[in-house]
Parts: C-alpha cells; sequence; structure tokens
C-alpha cells in the first residue's frame, strides 16, 4: 500500500512535523511580506519578452525563404509557447501575481495560448491535484488516468499498452490537459446535466478559437506562404507539449515521489500537509535559463509547498526549505533532468506488466513506498 501515515513514514513525532510546519509558515511570510515592485517588474517583463519572442518568431518564418530560417523562426516560437504556457500561464493561474491587483494578469481573467479552458485547469490542478498530491483514488494526475504509475493501483490488461499511451499523451499534452479539465468539471457538477454541457461547450468554444488562430487565420495571413507557417505552428506546438511534458512528469513520477492512500486526510495538520507535499513531489536541477524555460518546475517541491508565491522566488525558497528537510531529515528529492526522466519511464514501463512479473512490493518499490517498508 501507498503511505497511510506520513509522520510514521518520516519517523517524526507530532510535535516534529508541528515544528516543521511552523518553520515553513515562517518562510511563507517571510517572502509574502517582501513582495513589491521587483516582482511585479519581473512577470511584466517576463509577458513583454514572451510577446516580442513570438513575435519575432513569426515574421521570421514568415518573411525568411531559407530553411535555416524556417527552423529558427519554429525554435523561437516553440521557445515563447513554452514561456506563454508555463512560466507565464501555469504559475498566474495559480494566483502568484494576483497581489498586484492587476486585471490583466491575475488568474481569474489569464487565459493562457492552448486548447485547455484556464478556469476548467484552475479546478482540476489547483484544488485537486495540488490540495490532494498524490493520493490514489483522489487526485486525477496520478498517472493522468491512463497510466499506472504505482502498484497501489490494480494492474487491468489495458496497462500494457500505456509505453504507446505515454508517447501519444506527451505529443498531445495540451488536448490530454483540456480533457483533464473537463473531465474534473464533470465530477465537480455531480449530474449537474447542463453545467456539464456548459463545460463541455466552453471546451469546444476554447478549441475552436485555437485551431483557428494557429491552423487558418495565421496560415492564411501569409498568404503563397501558407504551408510554411501552418508546419511551424504544428511543430512548434508539439515541442511545446512535448517540453511540458518533460518537465510535469519529472516533478511527480521519478523514484522518491512517493503515493499516499485517502487515510491522510483524516484530520491532516498544517504541517503534515507541508510534509505530503514534500514527500509526494520531485525537483531536477537547473541553472537560471532550464529554471526560466520550465516555469521554474524544476523546482516542484518549492512549488508544491507554496503554490501561490511567485516561481521568481522558487530559488531564494530552495535554500530554507532544504534546510528544514535536512533538519527534520525529510528526502528532499532531486536530480538531474535526465536521470529524473529516466526513472520516470522506467516505472513507466515496468508497470504496465502484471504485478507477477515484478520484484519488489507496494510496501518497498523504488517507485512505490509505505511507512511499512521499515517495519
Amino acid at each position: 500500500m501507498a503511505i497511510s501515515d506520513t509522520t510514521a513514514y518520516a519517523h517524526l513525532t507530532d510535535e516534529d512535523v508541528a515544528a516543521l510546519g511552523d518553520e515553513l509558515d515562517a518562510i511563507r511570510r517571510d517572502v509574502e511580506e517582501s513582495l513589491g515592485a521587483r516582482d511585479a517588474a519581473y512577470i511584466r517583463r517576463t509577458i513583454g519578452f514572451q510577446r516580442g519572442l513570438d513575435i519575432a518568431a513569426r515574421l521570421l518564418i514568415a518573411l525568411t525563404r531559407s530553411r535555416a530560417g524556417w527552423l529558427a523562426g519554429t525554435a523561437a516560437l516553440a521557445i515563447a509557447k513554452s514561456i506563454e504556457n508555463m512560466e507565464i500561464g501555469h504559475n498566474v493561474g495559480h494566483g502568484q501575481w494576483d497581489w498586484m491587483n492587476d486585471p490583466e494578469i491575475h488568474s481569474s481573467t489569464w487565459e493562457w495560448d492552448m486548447v485547455a479552458v484556464s478556469a476548467q485547469w484552475r479546478y482540476s490542478h489547483n484544488y485537486r491535484h495540488h490540495v490532494f498530491n498524490n493520493i490514489v483514488g483522489v487526485d486525477d494526475d496520478l498517472g493522468f488516468g491512463v497510466m499506472r504509475v504505482t502498484r497501489d493501483e490494480p494492474w487491468k490488461p489495458e496497462h500494457l499498452v500505456q509505453p504507446l499511451r505515454n508517447v501519444l499523451l506527451a505529443a498531445i499534452f495540451e488536448w490530454g490537459i483540456a480533457l483533464h479539465g473537463v473531465h474534473s468539471e464533470r465530477d465537480r457538477a455531480e449530474g449537474d446535466t447542463e453545467r456539464i454541457s456548459r463545460a463541455r461547450r466552453t471546451l469546444v468554444g476554447k478549441i475552436g478559437r485555437q485551431v483557428l488562430k494557429d491552423y487558418l487565420a495565421l496560415p492564411a495571413l501569409s498568404g503563397r506562404r501558407w504551408r510554411r507557417v501552418l508546419a511551424a505552428n504544428a511543430v512548434a506546438n508539439l515541442a511545446r507539449n512535448l517540453w511540458a511534458y518533460v518537465v510535469i512528469f519529472c516533478g511527480h513520477f521519478p523514484d522518491g515521489a512517493e503515493k499516499f492512500t485517502a487515510d491522510v486526510l483524516d484530520h491532516e495538520s498544517r504541517g503534515e500537509w507541508y510534509l505530503r507535499q514534500i514527500l509526494g513531489t520531485a525537483n531536477f536541477r537547473a541553472g537560471r535559463v532550464l529554471a526560466f524555460l520550465s516555469g521554474n518546475l524544476c523546482y516542484q517541491i518549492e512549488h508544491h509547498c507554496f503554490p501561490d508565491l511567485p516561481s521568481n522566488r522558487y530559488a531564494q525558497l530552495a535554500g530554507p526549505l532544504r534546510a528544514v528537510c535536512d533538519k527534520y531529515d525529510v528526502p528532499y528529492t532531486t536530480g538531474s533532468l535526465p536521470r529524473q526522466y529516466l526513472l520516470t519511464l522506467r516505472t513507466i514501463h515496468k508497470l504496465a506488466l502484471p504485478d507477477r512479473f515484478l520484484v519488489a512490493t507496494s510496501d518497498d518499490a523504488p517507485e512505490t513506498a509505505s511507512e511499512r517498508r521499515t517495519r
């Protein structure tokens, strides 16, 4: 079974967990009290850079005749789309910049440049995933409903094809997020057919606008070079999908990102919630450029502990948070990006097989563990 008692798993007393929570709350307050003009300038500068890069990339694609120009423009467009989705859209959607009271840069008004509906994603991601991170049967992001990533999920014959599902999900990741969001809205509506229909219509409308922009309007505006622009948009969207998929999976499914049973929710304290976020996520090492391109989600542990604090502060938060983990001997899972992704791939391919072909148990396996592993 997955972890049912986070305190026992971490070998901490209730007093230790309460003290850990207090220390992390203090770290949070220090950042909140220091938010100001520099942070506001950062997000506005980021949005300006992303929009400028997007325009420059599209001009390069449409106006140059060489293959090198097309490749450079397409790469720049893919980067611009990644920045918009991850460092801007994802983080604005978390409410990280709501304190600015800027109606444009606000979680309630920002609509990102992909087929998923921001409002639907905010419920499925901010609530269903972040609040119930890695709880089996509760967190819909655990395998995204199409893959088995823990032995706590019973094996089914359909899992044999999950390596292929993984490749498909990576290529169409924005569509997976879109469907994930509308399915969460369906569950949230609890049989309210009108509300469900409205959510589906909203998603269809968003898909229509995105398809019109990327695959009809912008190619049409380029005249005789429409094929060049159409291909660039398709390749840039694919590259953005693949990169977002890698970043998200490396933060949630490598060894050390633990899973939990719903029992942990019984009277879960603030300290226990922090502890679950730390145990249930993983970082990967990155310099400033890679961190920026990943939406600062190389700091997935910091993000899960403080999801509504601005992403430009995660590097600052990492040192104090890791010091707290070291103080209480709590695992702080990190590694290189290739290593974290290869561990994730190993889990996806291994758990495609029936349990009788697996060696370890659901209490003590590289990808799944519980407090019973040490009993």
